[in-house]
C-alpha cells in the first residue's frame, strides 16, 4: 500500500505528501525518538503522538515511509513545512496508536 493510498481511508488525513507514491511495507509505534530511530525500519509507517520538529528528523534517518501523527495531534506550520521540504510523508488521526496499528495489520 502507498502512502497516498493509506490517506485515502476515512481514519487518516494528509498533513504533507511530498513522496505520496512511497510504498509502507510495515508499522512501528514509539514516541521516545532515539527509540525509533534504532528501531523503525525503512519503509514503516511510524506511529507516534509526538509533534515537535525532531520526529522529522528521526523520520528521515530512518527513512520511514511516513509518520502518522495519532491522538489527534495537529502539527504547526514549522513541522509541515519542514516535513514537505525534507520529503517526509506525515498523516494524521484522531485514532490512539493501537487502533491505528490494527487498521495498517488489516491493510498491508
Amino acid at each position: 500500500m502507498t502512502v497516498s493510498e493509506l490517506a485515502q481511508l476515512d481514519d487518516f488525513e494528509a498533513v504533507a505528501l511530498p513522496e505520496a507514491d512511497r510504498e509502507i511495507d510495515g508499522a512501528y509505534s514509539g514516541d521516545l525518538l532515539s527509540w525509533v530511530m534504532g528501531r523503525a525500519r525503512a519503509g514503516n509507517a511510524w506511529i507516534t503522538i509526538m509533534s515537535n520538529i525532531n520526529v522529522v528528523a528521526v523520520a528521515s534517518l530512518a527513512d520511514t515511509a511516513c509518520v502518522i501523527l495519532a491522538e489527534g495531534v495537529i502539527p504547526d506550520e514549522e513541522f509541515t513545512a519542514t516535513a514537505q521540504a525534507r520529503q517526509v510523508n506525515v498523516l494524521r488521526s484522531g485514532k490512539p496508536a493501537y487502533e491505528i496499528s490494527l487498521i495498517l495489520g488489516s491493510v498491508l
